[in-house]
């Protein structure tokens, strides 16, 4: 599994390179940049159904940055640990790539027909396809296979993310507690409730409770609002099956995809 991910990774390490002329003050001006990922994520986000629509909601999911061999030095790492946060810029590589720009997109959230300006949503659709994230840094850790390592906590990225660059959370310049949030402050409202059937009873304490507060905001695009459709989505290594009704989530059944080559 880890090896077709750093198989995965490597073919977007060299990637987003731009080269491309254009008139600035009325000159025409060269410009040529490349960007190469400095590691990538794992965690139990193995479907893009599922995951977090931002950072910071789902506390319960612990993921591991894994440094590729160029930047797997500790001391680049060095007074990380004084700090509680931290932003990941990263590529969403999973969207469907285009050359052609498109101004608007259809957020899910609003039902999937209203259009809005790419730069007023956090789409992956956006001309560069960058992530931004902030998330808990749990720890840094030493490992025999991958050198230093980050845990992680609260991120929204699809386990073998390329990342792109670390920083520092800074609460005295990066927190605005009475910004404004546009028209995101109406798609987040209550949470659903969720309920696990018999069929569920082996799963671990913490799969369950990363579950809840997964499918509590509910995953699925606004206009879906089927009372009998079941949903499937992956997790780690269970691929879970839901249903919705009357504001309740009921987890019918799991099953676990490993093998006792696994175990």
């Amino acid at each position: 599994m880890i090896l077709y991910k750093i198989k995965s990774f490597l073919i977007y390490s060299k990637i987003l390179y731009q080269k491309q002329r254009f008139k600035e003050n009325g000159c025409e001006v060269m410009c040529q940049h490349f960007v190469e990922p400095i590691a990538h994520i794992e965690n139990n986000y193995k479907d893009k159904f599922g995951i977090p629509r931002q950072s910071n909601l789902v506390k319960s999911n612990i993921s591991t940055i894994i440094f590729t061999q160029k930047y797997r030095d500790e001391n680049s790492l060095r007074g990380l640990d004084g700090y509680s946060h931290i932003w990941l810029i990263w590529l969403c590589d999973k969207a469907q790539n285009s050359d052609a720009f498109s101004p608007t997109v259809r957020p899910p959230r609003l039902g999937g027909n209203k259009r809005m300006g790419v730069f007023s949503t956090r789409s992956p659709f956006h001309p560069n396809r960058l992530g931004l994230s902030c998330v808990e840094l749990i720890s840094i850790e030493k490992t025999s296979d991958y050198g230093v390592v980050l845990k992680v906590r609260g991120d929204d990225l699809l386990s073998g993310t390329p990342i792109i660059d670390i920083k520092p959370y800074l609460p005295f310049s990066d927190s605005y507690p009475n910004a404004k949030y546009g028209f995101a402050e109406d798609v987040f409202g209550e949470k659903l409730d969720v309920k696990f059937s018999k069929e569920t009873s082996f799963l671990p304490i913490d799969i369950k409770n990363a579950l809840i507060e997964i499918l509590s905001q509910d995953p699925r695009p606004a206009y879906h609002n089927y009372k009998d459709r079941i949903y499937n989505m992956d997790y780690g290594c269970y691929k879970i099956s839901f249903s919705v009704k009357d504001g309740i989530v009921t987890v019918l059944t799991s099953k676990s995809t490993e093998t006792e080559a696994d175990l």
